[in-house]
């Protein structure tokens, strides 16, 4: 792997640590019956990025680092259809 010692000093992490919490608190301003259903969808999404890039890494393998950064990119793709859902319903604009 790189000379980097922990995912932490990733800056793929740390974007993806950023963009987590922006989908956070745009999320909180989604109506209340979206919790357990849109909300709670793409905020997982979301954690899962960061989360499978920080598995990754721990891996020592870049193969297998490889291996969850695609995972981590279906993620993206994920938060943004669901955010297009969002858009559609007028939760965002």
């Amino acid at each position: 792997m790189s000379t980097i010692k922990s995912f932490e000093k990733l800056p793929m992490w740390e974007d993806a640590r950023k963009f987590t919490n922006k989908i956070y608190n745009l999320t909180k301003k989604f109506p209340s019956r979206e919790a357990y259903g849109l909300n709670s969808q793409i905020t997982r999404a979301a954690v899962s990025i960061m989360s499978n890039i920080a598995e990754g890494f721990a891996r020592f393998s870049s193969r297998e680092f490889i291996g969850f950064l695609i995972i981590s990119r279906g993620s993206i793709s994920e938060v943004r259809n669901d955010l297009y859902i969002a858009l559609d319903l007028k939760y965002i604009s």
